[in-house]
């Protein structure tokens, strides 16, 4: 399974990004996604909206929320 690569925000101006449901309240760990074609996700950090942004394949992305959800009770 090959690695995210950071991408240009400008590279993705049909993405509906949205905050994660997990990010804090006072704004300091914020992270957007947004649902691309053929199954992909673009993640960005919010603070920096025109800052890099890693997109995940299907199947990564996948994987990185079974990792992410097997932590503290998520």
């Amino acid at each position: 399974m090959p690695s995210p690569r950071p991408t240009p925000t400008d590279g993705l101006p049909s993405a509906r990004w949205f905050k994660s449901s997990h990010s804090g309240g006072q704004g300091l760990e914020c992270v957007e996604a947004a649902f691309l074609a053929a199954g992909r996700t673009a993640v960005r950090d919010s603070k920096e909206p025109g800052g890099p942004v890693l997109v995940f394949a299907a199947d990564a992305w996948e994987a990185f929320l079974g990792g992410v959800k097997g932590r503290d009770g998520l």
